[in-house]
């Protein structure tokens, strides 16, 4: 199986600095803060060192600042450097723990995932929207379904996969027409759903139906479930999802016998969730 490469990253960058130009007017906002920020997740994917002028390209930050960010992150251990290539450091890993150590969705998750993988034999996440894309808080994998390796803090778009199909359909609907407004629809695999119209009533099906099922849009071989996690107000704060090959598992096995088990474990989450 072979994915398409990643462009998510460029863009959740960009949309970075483009808050960071609408914000100059607040007096409390630290550009120099939101740079470094920047040039952190510029990072992100990427399976080689960064040259300056590839995060400057990426972030759309002067070459200048991008040095000065670079500079500023190797003396604190976060950047390391070879002539001018530039890597992120272990040290990275302190900045995302925080997060995860404190979040009760996070700390949950693991054992009602071990859970539903050895109930099911499959893979299975938790994840939630950031950005437009759904970010990877927990996983139990028990073999590799996908051509990628996901883990925490791994992110995919949320159009293309169950689990962000499941929280763009429990989005508000102000919030959900200003994200089907920006975001670019592309084609993954020959499945992939590239039409607005089309995904805005897959979207209201899934709300509906309460899951949803991802069929080779994402990667062919690969068929996915996803249904939501409330928390004790009812609100969706997070999805859960099982992935298979698609050459093992059918639409109906997901239906019949996954959905009532991620059901389940979505339950079991919620009772700790605020």
């Amino acid at each position: 199986m072979s994915l398409p490469p990643d462009t998510s990253t460029a863009p959740a960058v960009s949309r970075t600095i483009a808050d960071e130009i609408d914000a100059l007017a607040d007096p409390d906002f630290m550009t120099s803060l939101a740079r470094g920020l920047a040039v952190l997740r510029a990072f992100s994917d990427a399976r080689r060192p960064q040259t300056i002028a590839q995060i400057s390209q990426k972030t759309g930050i002067p070459r200048a600042a991008v040095r000065r960010c670079l500079h500023t992150l190797r003396q604190l251990g976060y950047v390391d450097a070879e002539l001018n290539n530039f890597a992120l450091r272990p040290k990275v890993l302190t900045l995302g723990y925080s997060y995860l150590s404190s979040t009760p969705l996070a700390t949950a998750a693991q054992p009602v995932l071990d859970q539903v993988s050895r109930a099911l034999h499959e893979s299975s996440s938790l994840a939630v929207l950031e950005e437009d894309q759904v970010l990877y808080l927990a996983r139990a994998a028990t073999s590799r379904v996908m051509s990628v390796a996901l883990g925490a803090g791994s992110r995919l778009p949320a159009y293309c996969t169950s689990l962000g199909r499941v929280l763009l359909a429990h989005l508000p609907q102000d919030e959900l027409d200003a994200y089907l407004e920006r975001v670019e629809l592309h084609p993954r695999t020959e499945h992939t759903i590239t039409d607005k119209a089309r995904l805005r009533q897959v979207l209201a099906d899934v709300r509906q139906n309460g899951y949803a099922i991802i069929d080779e849009e994402l990667e062919l071989g690969l068929r996915s479930i996803a249904v939501p996690v409330r928390g004790a107000a009812g609100r969706v704060l997070a999805a859960l999802n099982v992935g298979a090959q698609a050459i093992r598992v059918s639409r109906e096995q997901m239906v019949d016998q996954f959905l009532p088990v991620l059901r389940q474990g979505a339950q079991e989450l919620s009772v700790l969730l605020p």
